[in-house]
């Protein structure tokens, strides 16, 4: 029986080690393909660390692969089943579904995750990255889907309010373990991604980093600039990373695109004008008081990011309008204005109503056009008076773009640093304290 199976085997581990393992056993010739840097770029996959060349000798040098072959394209799997007359295809469980195609030309078996294995071992081994999720709500289940897409991290266990949700989440992932207390999960891992209520996340912070523990932390990180200074601090002093999880702020495009704003090919930016509605998702958090919902707090983090990005912090006046609805404990459809010394900006937000989801920054030589989704950024336009002159953008966002700040979280651990480009803390500062003067000041009508 020929096996043979697929992957980037950065960072060797003892994770790779028992996955080769248990496809050798299924076979007497197990083929293993490893993926070349543009193939893992195609496909999404971020923060490779180690050389095509270093990687194939991690799998040579296990000495269970009895031939080693490149994964150049999409699509090539088929042509290699046929080519060396493949019987099985094995790959790890946490790709369960995603191969079945494959059945039409031999037999797929997807290997069910070691979880016997050390944690402390893979960490001192290989550099991996051992992250715990507290939260098992929507966002969380996401994020774990992403991190497979990230070298060098591994999501080890999940804490919940309620364990046997819990449980759920961690049986449905494949993780390593549920805790039943937050501090039982802290103890097993180096990092935390906190996806609870906005809330609760100042305490469940503060207990992580207070712990050494890295966070990245779900947006708003806080309802309260104060909060948000303090954590910062404590991260500073801990030497740990706190970094909130706006992922727009990541994404490629977006970074271009601001890039582009910023560079003086539009002119002197004059307004940013930013859009972010939807419509509800029958999550009854968002419309909770007691648990900080509303349309500013559940989506103003991202049209404020770009203002923010494109204008700075030196706003002279900001003034909101919020409609809440009667029956509505909070509000619906906001509009934020923001005045700066040279240039004005508007951020609007609303639950349950649509609007065209578009980011506009207009200069005195032209403007750039964002569609939407614009927090998605894939494409956008450079446009000008002289229609000759107009310039396309096109870059890759790829899946629920949750990879990209998985990939720039990691990064800044392994760097030693503490802040980041993508998204400075004065950034995030300065986010923090218009959602909190928006949230208490706005002029409400119902």
């Amino acid at each position: 029986m020929r096996v043979i199976t697929y992957g980037t085997f950065d960072l060797f581990h003892d994770g790779h080690r028992r996955l080769l393992e248990r496809a050798k056993e299924l076979g007497d010739h197990l083929i293993v393909a490893v993926t070349t840097e543009n193939f893992d770029d195609a496909r999404g996959k971020l923060n490779v660390q180690q050389s095509l060349m270093d990687r194939i000798a991690n799998v040579q040098d296990s000495g269970l692969a009895d031939e080693v072959i490149i994964e150049e394209y999409e699509g090539q799997k088929i042509n290699d089943i046929q080519k060396y007359g493949i019987d099985i295809f094995a790959i790890g469980s946490d790709w369960l579904g995603k191969f079945d195609y494959l059945n039409d030309y031999c037999k797929v078996v997807y290997l069910e995750r070691t979880k016997g294995v050390s944690s402390t071992e893979l960490r001192n081994e290989s550099g991996i990255l051992r992250i715990g999720v507290v939260g098992a709500g929507r966002i969380a289940n996401r994020f774990v889907d992403e991190s497979h897409f990230v070298s060098g991290v591994d999501i080890e266990g999940v804490f919940s309010r309620t364990y046997d949700t819990a449980r759920e989440f961690a049986a449905n992932h494949d993780l390593k373990f549920a805790s039943q207390t937050y501090e039982g999960l802290l103890d097993d891992v180096d990092s935390v991604y906190i996806a609870t209520p906005h809330h609760t996340h100042y305490d469940y912070a503060k207990r992580a980093i207070e712990r050494g523990i890295h966070v990245l932390c779900e947006k708003p990180m806080t309802l309260s600039v104060h909060e948000s200074e303090a954590l910062f601090k404590l991260a500073n002093d801990n030497k740990v990373v706190l970094l909130e999880a706006i992922k727009t702020a990541f994404s490629p495009g977006f970074q271009r695109m601001v890039a582009v704003a910023r560079s003086g090919s539009i002119g002197d930016i004059r307004s940013v004008d930013a859009t972010f509605t939807k419509l509800t998702s029958g999550d009854l958090r968002e419309l909770d008081e007691s648990q900080g919902g509303g349309s500013i707090s559940e989506l103003a983090s991202y049209p404020l990011l770009a203002i923010t990005k494109l204008l700075g912090a030196n706003y002279t006046d900001i003034r909101t309008s919020s409609f809440r609805a009667k029956d509505s404990e909070v509000e619906t459809f906001s509009r934020i204005d923001l005045t700066y010394p040279h240039a004005i900006a508007s951020a609007r937000t609303g639950l349950g109503v649509k609007a065209e989801g578009d980011l506009v920054v207009a200069g005195t030589k032209g403007y750039i056009y964002v569609p939407a989704p614009w927090w998605k950024t894939e494409y956008f336009e450079a446009r000008f008076e002289d229609q000759t002159n107009n310039k396309k953008f096109y870059y890759k966002f790829d899946g629920e773009g949750l990879r990209y700040e998985i990939a720039e979280f990691s990064s800044l651990i392994r760097r030693g640093e503490a802040d980041t480009f993508k998204l400075r803390q004065s950034e995030s500062l300065t986010i923090a304290a218009i959602i909190e003067s928006a949230r208490s000041d706005a002029k409400i009508f119902n």
